[in-house]
């Protein structure tokens, strides 16, 4: 069959990229939206677009029937799956098949196979492939420790534990096969050996009626709390043999179900050794797949086209299909909307700017633009972010350098850590590892340093007093911050990460700080140009109502604009438990009237597929319970009130 008409049943970032493919192609796309992705750049890109009436997952991408529904009426042969969501669910591509229409993955047996990791060993026992042993949870000894708990179905670190003392295994088992059972309905759990300092190597693989083509390796060990932060192509630091033995325990992997289509098998390396054991397949295209595609200038999903239209696997000609030779260095950061200073709470808002340099070999395969809305009801990636380099140090280099040169306001990302990362030298030098982040401690939040913010903060007063002065309708003549009398400095009150920043300067001929350490060479209500101890600091200033953002060489600020006045009605009693984050109320343990302890939890917030505990301030009484399970909030709503106990 020749594929006229694409359906992808997903959202954001993904369905943006399998749509890029499908123009090359002259492929028509259709996309499809929850109420709360309708203004979302994927929607706009596509031919057609179907709604999907809600904004729970369950109500929309997580509905077979009407992803189905969708496909036929925008009249697609084909469906798309893009990664998390169904992209992994047999039925779902079952009732794709049966309603007529082509699927974009493999065959629903393989997805079966490979979802349970159980029946996955076996079948890779059987095919050879390097495996951990499984261990009995009763018979577990001192000897064997550290070991992993891991759950049979699904991943990202879910109904995973790893356990150090023996006396809290069946603890671990036991709560590993809750979060299972709750996160993906079955709540098998195996046990297995916890490798110290491992690596997460995985192989692109593509299967087509002819076999499997082997399209190198990746590097996905820097992670936290299980989920990839930086990955890159090719694996760095791996001896030939080492390589070519991954190869052909992913290529036999996926020759022992008959795979078809583009999957990833995932392994565990003992950097001690290079011995690597067999972790799971994935089987549909990672996240992650760009960087593949950089250093080996494939489509994988024109790749996953072909083989679903039943066409063969583009092979690279004059080249041993075993080993694929890399071109260079891929490296690829993934920036999330997540708050370091609020234990990476995912955090929701307008994006107020959003653009990267514009620099070859980049590529920035985003979900967002400038305006989105990035909500809570979905995982908080905003974009990969991918450099391209000839060497791995190049490649670095030019990721660091294009984190930091973008413009990204209206919420908090973990872009510091991720050049935290990129800067560190265990990284620079190769050294990566599962537990990179704690071994290095680069998950410690650092502060920006105070001059930074005093410079910064003073560029922002700066630039609100020049726009003052632009919008003024009288005295324009009068220099902005002039005084006949100077009896003190002007001063400018910022909020900056729970604290206060105080501005104090002087205008009039000219704008210098009240200490006279800064002077401005260049203002206007955009751009500050600031001279201190010699250097000159270009800052672009970009002002909201309610915020002032400003970058430079230094990075980037972000500044709560404190009004001179507040409304005695926006005030909120003390004890009151404020919404850290938009979301929904999926329990509340107490009710009004019942004694607390501090730190006793109260209510319980879902958003972005995670679960957040809002817990009383102090010991204390509670006064008012204002939300209701099943309740929408929005960031800053009163949840309850704790008046504090006599003393």
């Amino acid at each position: 069959m020749t594929i006229q008409r694409l359906l992808v049943a997903n959202r954001g970032e993904i369905a943006s990229r399998v749509f890029a493919s499908c123009r090359r192609l002259g492929i028509g796309t259709v996309a499809v939206h929850a109420d709360a992705d309708a203004g979302l750049p994927y929607v706009a890109e596509a031919d057609l677009a179907v709604r999907l009436p809600g904004d729970s997952p369950a109500d929309t991408y997580l509905r077979p029937d009407l992803l189905v529904e969708a496909a036929l009426a925008a009249g697609a042969d084909a469906v798309h799956p893009g990664y998390g969501f169904l992209s992994e669910n047999a039925a779902f591509a079952r009732k794709v098949i049966d309603a007529g229409l082509a699927w974009v993955g493999p065959d629903p047996e393989s997805i079966e196979l490979m979802g349970s990791k159980v029946e996955a060993k076996k079948r890779m026992a059987d095919a050879g492939v390097p495996l951990l042993a499984d261990l009995d949870p009763a018979a577990v000894s001192d000897a064997d420790l550290p070991v992993l708990v891991k759950a049979s179905a699904g991943g990202g670190g879910r109904g995973m534990r790893v356990v150090r003392d023996l006396g809290d295994l069946p603890g671990a088992v036991e709560a590993a096969s809750a979060e299972a059972l709750s996160a993906f309905g079955d709540g098998t759990v195996f046990v297995e050996r916890f490798v110290e300092h491992g690596r997460h190597v995985e192989v692109q693989v593509v299967g087509d009626a002819e076999g499997v083509v082997v399209f190198g390796d990746r590097d996905c060990s820097v992670q936290r709390r299980h989920q990839k932060v930086v990955e890159e192509a090719p694996a760095p630091g791996l001896t030939d043999t080492t390589r070519r033995a991954l190869h052909a325990a992913a290529r036999a992997a996926a020759e022992a179900i008959g795979y078809r289509g583009a999957g990833t098998v995932e392994f565990l390396l003992d950097p001690a050794d290079e011995q690597f054991w067999f972790l799971e397949m994935n089987t549909r295209l990672q996240v992650e797949h760009p960087v593949t595609e950089l250093v080996h200038g494939v489509d994988l999903v024109e790749q996953q086209l072909r083989v679903a239209e039943g066409s063969l696997v583009q092979r690279h000609a004059g080249e041993v299909p075993e080993v694929l030779t890399p071109r260079g260095h891929a490296m690829e950061a993934r920036l999330y909307a997540e708050d370091p200073s609020r234990d990476w709470q995912p955090q929701s808002g307008v994006l107020t700017a959003f653009d990267f340099p514009v620099l070859p070999g980049v590529r920035v395969d985003a979900g967002y633009a400038e305006g989105s809305t990035v909500t809570t009801h979905y995982d908080a990636m905003l974009a990969k972010v991918v450099a391209h380099a000839p060497t791995r140090d190049e490649a670095v280099r030019l990721l660091a350098s294009v984190l930091a040169g973008a413009r990204i306001h209206g919420v908090a990302t973990n872009r510091d850590l991720l050049l935290r990362v990129l800067r560190a030298e265990a990284f620079r030098a190769g050294d990566v590892s599962t537990d990179l982040l704690d071994r290095h401690g680069l998950l410690l939040g650092q502060e920006p340093e105070r001059d930074h913010v005093a410079l910064s903060a003073f560029a922002a007063a700066v630039a609100l007093a020049e726009h003052g002065a632009a919008t003024r309708v009288v005295q324009r003549g009068i220099p902005v911050g002039w005084r006949n009398v100077v009896s003190s400095p002007h001063t400018t009150l910022f909020g900056h990460r729970g604290g206060e920043v105080v501005v104090a300067w002087l205008g009039g001929a000219g704008y210098a700080s009240a200490d006279g350490t800064m002077t401005v060479v260049e203002a206007s209500p955009t751009t500050v140009v600031v001279g201190r101890h010699g250097v000159r600091h270009r800052c672009a200033v970009a002002v909201t109502e309610r915020s002032v953002d400003v970058d430079s060489a230094l990075g980037h600020i972000a500044l709560r604009r404190t009004p001179r006045f507040v409304d005695p009605a926006d005030q909120v009693a003390s004890g009151s438990l404020l919404a850290p984050m938009p979301g929904s109320v999926v329990s509340v343990s107490v009710t009004p009237g019942a004694e607390v302890g501090a730190g006793q939890p109260v209510l319980v917030l879902e958003a972005m597929k995670m679960q957040h505990t809002v817990t009383a301030p102090h010991a204390g009484v509670v006064s008012e319970i204002n939300v209701s399970v099943g309740d929408q909030v929005a960031a800053g709503d009163v949840l309850a009130v704790v008046e504090e106990e006599d003393r």
